[in-house]
């Protein structure tokens, strides 16, 4: 398979990870990512240590961990009282028990050292304004066709497009993007407006009924990322975001704790996002080409591990191609292994909804029992282990 082309349509984290993976081994890589240039819009991501030990297998881990703030804990916060319940260690604990930290990043700052690390690997490998809108089959390849009219042959395709894919119904047939009736507003907060106590390297978790709210500090320390959910919204239809103001944020978190209203009123701008979904597929694959991260499982954000499994997914897609000579029987393999786990994983995301929103949280006496049964170690190891502790450089394949 050395030197076999690969085109990837895509330029987001996951479509660079599987550059990385696939330079690595050889093979001749061509991104093509519809935006201008290569940017993400401003935001945390939590990456948790089986993305970090992902991260690791492409030689970028060090780069970022450097740009990063190591999360010290995570905590559970009672959306009107503030009252806090511990749910588990990140730091060293994390480093023990896992191998790699817990750690909250500036997506722009993860799309840089995957961009960078692409470009030092095939300085030419990434056509940006290229808009990927079908994909074809010969007898011997695959053509990606280009919304400007071109077509560009490889041997190998992949669609690394997002939840709003044009390669996944290209492949697939057409399917709804499905509106979750979830709203996420976010904003970036300078830490240096906030009280002194927000200043720790905790992610911290609100939770109440009909809705959450998170926010860690990323870039250092100097700003925090500030992201609530809340649910029983409409959407009408693209654009799947929208600029929002501090006050219409401030309205749909009314009789929450001040801290949160204190986040708000330092913050520059929000904006809101509609949390959206596609149906499980039953294949992922087909001939000479496969999808990987959010054109295949795209899930709420519930368990931190939409990107995290984008990174998973093209560090096991590199490894089957590397490993089995015919394409096709190599893109089997890696949807058999990874269909299974990202399924759960968005199931897990899912379920997550009723712990974060539950109407039990409406009171201090019902949040104590939920908390005290949903969060207990058993269960909060029986739902992150699982996870944290997958090595997809190592998974047999």
């Amino acid at each position: 398979m050395s030197k076999s082309k690969v085109l990837i349509a895509g330029g987001g984290i996951g479509g660079l990870a599987a550059a990385i993976a696939l330079l690595q081994r050889g093979f001749d890589v061509e991104i093509y990512e519809q935006a201008g240039e290569l940017r993400e819009i401003g935001a945390g991501i939590q990456i948790s240590p089986n993305g970090n030990r992902a991260l690791d297998a492409l030689g970028v881990f060090e780069a970022l961990q450097a740009l990063s703030c190591g999360a010290d804990g995570k905590e559970i916060r009672l959306w009107n009282t503030g009252k806090t319940w511990k749910l588990f260690d990140l730091g060293d604990e994390a480093v023990r028990k896992y191998g790699f930290p817990y750690m909250t990043v500036f997506r722009p700052d993860l799309l840089r050292v995957l961009g960078d690390e692409v470009r030092r690997l095939k300085p030419d490998a990434l056509h940006l304004g290229a808009r990927s809108i079908g994909v074809g089959e010969t007898a011997d390849g695959v053509v990606l066709e280009l919304a400007d009219g071109r077509k560009i042959r490889g041997d190998v395709m992949i669609g690394a497009d997002g939840v709003h894919t044009r390669i996944r119904p290209a492949l697939f047939g057409a399917d709804e993007t499905l509106f979750s009736g979830m709203v996420a507003w976010r904003a970036l907060i300078p830490m240096e407006a906030l009280p002194e106590h927000f200043s720790r390297s905790v992610a911290v978790n609100w939770v109440g009924p009909g809705g959450h709210l998170v926010h860690y500090p990323v870039q250092g320390g100097r700003i925090m990322n500030f992201v609530g959910t809340t649910e029983g919204n409409t959407w009408a239809a693209p654009p799947w975001s929208a600029p929002a103001s501090r006050e219409e944020c401030a309205a749909a978190f009314a009789g929450w704790h001040d801290d949160i209203h204190t986040m708000l009123r330092q913050a520059p701008s929000v904006t809101k996002w509609a949390l959206c979904g596609r149906r499980f597929l039953d294949t992922w694959t087909r001939g000479r080409a496969t999808l990987l991260g959010d054109a295949c499982h795209p899930t709420l954000p519930f368990l931190a591990q939409g990107a995290v499994h984008a990174i998973e997914d093209a560090v096991v897609l590199a490894r089957c191609l590397e490993k089995y000579a015919d394409v096709p029987d190599a893109l089997r393999r890696y949807d058999e292994v990874r269909r299974p786990r990202a399924h759960r994983m968005v199931r897990g995301a899912a379920e997550n909804t009723s712990r974060f929103h539950n109407p039990e949280l409406a009171t201090p006496q019902g949040a104590e029992v939920f908390v005290s049964r949903e969060w207990q170690s058993q269960a909060i190891s029986d739902r992150y282990d699982w996870l944290f502790t997958y090595d997809a450089a190592g998974v047999e394949i």
